[in-house]
């Protein structure tokens, strides 16, 4: 379902909500975190955890001497090293597959006014989309103009009124980078500033670092600490705004102690301590202005933005997990201990009767980089009052923990739609590696909220995909070099509706954002995925052949058509930062009417005629050296 529609059906719930406050489920925690009362409070627990790190490196270090040394590993420190090598006629209509209705997610393209915003390869784009236009505007430099941009990646993208927001991490300046630009009515691009964010790598696969929600900009970050530092302070989060000459005393701290929270859990030993921050920025001001609370915990990490609340699933190596609910409003954290881990944002639903509804796995690493992908073990659907979140101390009952049919192994999928969870395996388990002629794992679907047993749906293929068409749903995957979609009703049980397949075809991207569902109706509309041949390996370094467009008439899908990206190399475009498309570079994009796909820096447009889409124009947005050459 698309951000537009989710926003208009929520509205009249938000409407009654509020008419009916009295009779709403209570969501108070029973007790929350507790923050350290001092910065003195604070340095004393930290000093007493360097000295037992102290003791324990020496005790190691003993343990050591008789042993002998392995051959050092080759490690990356970098995504680079990883893969070595308001207007009259303004587009209102949302581009953005969201998770959350009414919380936009950072993203490669946006809308403003009568322009689409892009963000690809380190430089900022607009083109003018309005009354039928098609035109490049304006490009710029996403990063300051005085900074080398070098080892640098500008990620995601978000708009809030005139303010554009690019989220970038810099490994040579150790940090998160906010660059705020300005964009007129015209389409026109003028740098404003860069912030730097004290962070560890933000990146994950599948999940996205930022959302906004009203004009507030809201990230989640992860901070190794380091007790053994000369300053232990000089890890904590902290903002400064960028220039040429900045120094490290330039920093100032965004989570003073009393903001800093943790459980009666002692840190793991040997295993390092992590604060989850969330980072909230008031947009709706010139400077930035923000502020920080941070939760202390392991390092692995899943983060979902629900309404309300981020919530922050920490795992640890030894065994057992906790999971944070930090709210929005600024009040304090609460947690719960738990067991087993979620395997990325989708796995989470805080539902409107007042619970968190979590699907578990029973080992996983957290969603950093591609850990989303690594995790295994038995399955379970965890559900519990939000009102019983406590200070940390208690754990989520068994009861809570519902056991699932299925595994968790390699490319699992979730999604909740409407009053199901949906999950299922791409194909590509470990048993299948090994031998392809074992079965494929069926399609599970489960009312979250109900106690019935979950139905199994036998597919013909893996699934890669899970999406929601409107009230109901279409699983995407592969068999063998076909890509396929399957509908699902979901209606009082879950069933296969139709199919199509796409011969010789596979994904072109993988991340959510890839794909968008256009409703004409309640029971129809569009949907719009890149796609590549199969001969073309899908990655991060490969371009998409092209945006697919099927038809959604009552649950049966038919081929509208696909409009293609040119033929032969893309072009030199001079690339100085961010050169790998970890976040894609194709998006299908329906706006007023119209249909665009968004392929590397083409931008091309279709119309749906007599059943079919065909291309009627098309533009490069390349910057100027690209298209020179």
């Amino acid at each position: 379902m698309s951000t537009a529609l989710k926003t208009s059906l929520l509205l009249p719930l938000l409407l009654s909500c509020a008419a009916h406050a009295a009779t709403a489920v209570d969501t108070t925690p029973r007790k929350t975190l507790t923050a350290f009362a001092s910065e003195q409070a604070l340095k004393a627990w930290l000093d007493k955890l360097a000295a037992q790190q102290l003791a324990l490196q020496r005790r190691t270090e003993l343990q050591m001497k008789a042993m002998p040394m392995p051959a050092p590993m080759a490690s990356s420190a970098s995504k680079s090293a990883e893969v070595s090598g308001a207007v009259a006629d303004s587009v209102a209509d949302a581009v953005t597959n969201t998770q959350t209705a009414g919380i936009d997610e950072g993203g490669i393209v946006k809308v403003h006014g009568k322009h689409l915003v892009m963000l690809r390869r380190g430089k900022l784009f607009t083109v003018n989309v309005g009354q039928q236009a098609l035109r490049p505007v304006a490009s710029l430099d996403a990063f300051a103009p005085d900074s080398d941009p070098s080892d640098s990646w500008y990620d995601e993208l978000l708009v809030s009124g005139d303010t554009v927001v690019v989220i970038g991490y810099s490994y040579s300046r150790g940090g998160t980078e906010v660059g705020l630009f300005d964009i007129d009515a015209a389409g026109r691009l003028a740098y404003r500033a860069t912030y730097h964010l004290r962070s560890n790598d933000y990146y994950s696969a599948r999940n996205y670092a930022s959302r906004l929600v009203g004009t507030k900009l809201v990230f989640y970050s992860p901070l190794s600490l380091n007790p053994r530092r000369g300053d232990p302070f000089g890890g904590f989060p902290a903002l400064r705004r960028w220039r040429s000459d900045a120094v490290p005393q330039d920093f100032q701290r965004i989570a003073p102690a009393t903001r800093i929270f943790r459980t009666d859990e002692e840190p793991e030993s040997g295993a390092g301590i992590t604060l989850h921050t969330v980072t909230s920025c008031d947009l709706a001001s010139r400077e930035l202005r923000c502020e920080a609370s941070a939760v202390m915990g392991p390092a692995g990490r899943v983060f979902y933005v629900s309404g309300e609340s981020v919530y922050v699933w920490t795992t640890r190596r030894g065994g057992g997990s906790s999971v944070f609910r930090l709210p929005l409003d600024g009040t304090a954290p609460s947690a719960l201990k738990t067991a087993g881990a979620p395997v990325d944002q989708f796995s989470f639903l805080e539902s409107a009767d007042g619970h968190l509804n979590v699907l578990l796995r029973s080992q996983g690493r957290g969603d950093a980089m591609w850990d989303s992908d690594k995790g295994q073990g038995e399955l379970a659907l965890l559900r519990v009052p939000l009102n019983s979140f406590s200070d940390g101390r208690d754990s989520a009952p068994a009861a809570s923990y519902r056991a699932l049919p299925g595994n968790g192994d390699y490319g699992l999928q979730n999604r909740y739609v409407g009053p199901y969870l949906l999950y299922g395996q791409s194909g590509n388990s470990a048993r299948r590696q090994v031998d392809p002629n074992w079965p494929l794992q069926p399609l599970h679907a489960l009312r979250w909220a109900g106690k019935d047993a979950p139905q199994a749906l036998a597919l013909p293929h893996g699934v890669e995909r899970i999406e929601a068409l409107g009230n109901d749903a279409v699983a995407v995957g592969a068999k063998g070099q076909d890509l396929h979609f399957t509908s699902i009703r979901l209606g009082g049980q879950a069933d296969i509706a139709g199919s199509y397949v796409r011969a010789n075809a596979a994904q072109g991207e993988t991340r959510s954002h890839g794909f968008f569902y256009k409703p004409d109706t309640g029971s129809a509309g569009v949907i719009g995925l890149p796609i590549l041949g199969a001969t073309e390996r899908a990655g991060p370094r490969t371009e998409s052949a092209s945006v697919l467009y099927l038809r959604n008439d009552r649950l049966a899908l038919t081929e509208l058509g696909a409009l293609a990206a040119k033929p032969g190399a893309p072009p030199d475009d001079g690339c100085r930062a961010s050169c790998v498309d970890w976040y894609g570079n194709a998006r299908p994009l329906f706006l007023q009417g119209r249909v665009f796909a968004l392929l590397g820096y083409e931008l091309v447009e279709g119309a749906v005629t007599e059943g079919k889409i065909r291309e009627t124009r098309r533009i490069s947005y390349a910057p100027a050296v690209a298209r020179a050459r």
